[in-house]
């Protein structure tokens, strides 16, 4: 019996070692893929952005748990600097869900989206990703939240670095390599 249960043991330690090991590697760039540079026009984003403020798009996939883990940290962001961002998310699933079914889940009453042509425009091919368009239309950041999974390590929150310096008007990112490659989940309409 004891034997039993340290095979169900090592087996359950397995399998959470190989996921936390999966999503702590890069995500794929799938083929095809164009980057896109910091600075560029953004274009497809209608009215979402209002005055002169700046847009903060969370990309999003219910089914990815990196995204789900990533939800008290983008609610946390939506309360401090929604008086001065405007925020969206914009789904990325290849499953139907409704806007209100994603505002409950995030707990947040912001515009949703599901258009996967945003994700193109920012050069987004993984969830959960951040994407921050400046007063001006333009990429100001696109990338990781956090080192953390759980988006918790104060000296790597790098989405709240960026918004930081746009609203403090620092122009000069400067992150680690680590900010900028996408970690997570593969989006469903790429392909590896």
């Amino acid at each position: 019996m004891a034997f039993l249960l340290g095979l169900i043991f090592a087996a359950i330690t397995a399998f959470f070692w190989f996921y936390d090991w999966k999503y702590s590697l890069p995500t794929p760039v799938p083929l095809g893929y164009k980057s896109v540079n910091c600075g560029t026009p953004i274009g497809v984003l209608g009215r979402l952005q209002s005055g002169n403020r700046p847009l903060f798009l969370h990309f999003f996939n219910p089914a990815c748990p990196c995204s789900r883990f990533n939800i008290p940290h983008f609610r946390s962001l939506v309360n401090q600097y929604g008086s001065k961002v405007d925020f969206a998310i914009v789904v990325m699933s290849d499953k139907k869900h409704t806007a209100e079914e994603i505002q409950n889940r995030l707990g947040v009453d912001i515009p949703v989206l599901f258009d996967s042509a945003i994700a193109r425009a920012c050069g987004v091919y993984s969830t959960p990703q951040a994407a921050i368009i400046s007063p001006g239309h333009r990429l100001y950041y696109r990338g990781n939240y956090n080192k953390s999974r759980y988006c918790t390590n104060k000296n790597s929150d790098y989405a709240r670095m960026a918004l930081e310096d746009l609203l403090n008007d620092h122009p000069d990112l400067s992150f680690s390599p680590y900010a900028v490659k996408a970690y997570g989940c593969e989006l469903p309409t790429c392909t590896k």
